[in-house]
């Protein structure tokens, strides 16, 4: 029997490329006959965003990159045409831009449930596809609430800012690591992948790996 491949991933909510290199890797481990653990990282590409941002994407992508709100648009419009060829319908016209702290917050109390795959899974599609925001405790909780989480117990938690710790030593980490952008995967704690890659780079490295476990 193989031995477990473990893949960590820097990762932040309100990623477009996120989602997508989500979707491609899971591709690549569907078709793996190996055993793959997967560990979620937060990684906050923009920590300067009032959580209640008072603009749309468009605007926000324009002042943040300092281009007019055409080129603006051309890059939302590439990036929701690939996100659909890996089955992802982005809605930009409804997305809420926001501070996403809180949100790899409850990742983390996620994580201590043993559920932080389904609630990352979760907090995307609510972000990009459902319109709902991400930024406020009230907005999580309810999501929370949904996926059957005590919200009391949520609520303190994020009130209490309990994993804020865990968030600030994952971007500690990412700093070491030297990461400046995501997605970016760490295999083994060995190999670094940046970007949404084809499956097929992920498979290959997957590959790579366990051969490497093999010779040991």
């Amino acid at each position: 029997m193989s031995e477990t491949i473990k893949v960590d991933i820097w990762s932040d909510v309100q990623c477009p490329w996120c989602y997508i290199g989500k979707r491609k890797f899971e591709d690549a481990v569907s078709r793996f006959d190996g055993d793959v653990e997967v560990e979620y990282h937060s990684f906050e590409l923009a920590p300067d965003t009032p959580v209640d941002y008072d603009g749309t994407p468009v605007d926000y992508l324009s002042d943040r990159k300092g281009i007019d709100r055409a080129q603006a648009r051309q890059m939302i419009d590439r990036v929701t045409g690939i996100a659909s060829e890996v089955g992802l319908e982005y809605d930009y016209d409804h997305i809420h831009q926001t501070n996403t702290v809180i949100a790899h917050e409850l990742l983390h109390f996620a994580k201590s449930k043993g559920r932080q795959l389904e609630v990352k899974e979760r907090l995307l599609k609510a972000y990009f596809i459902n319109g709902e925001h991400v930024g406020r405790i009230e907005d999580l909780v309810q999501i929370a609430g949904e996926l059957g989480f005590d919200r009391d117990e949520v609520t303190e938690a994020l009130e209490s800012h309990r994993f804020l710790a865990d968030v600030k030593a994952d971007m500690a980490q990412a700093r070491e690591y030297g990461i400046q952008g995501v997605p970016f995967f760490v295999f083994d704690g060995k190999y670094g992948v940046s970007g949404a890659q084809d499956a097929s780079t992920f498979a290959n490295v997957l590959e790579e790996v366990r051969r490497e476990k093999g010779s040991e």
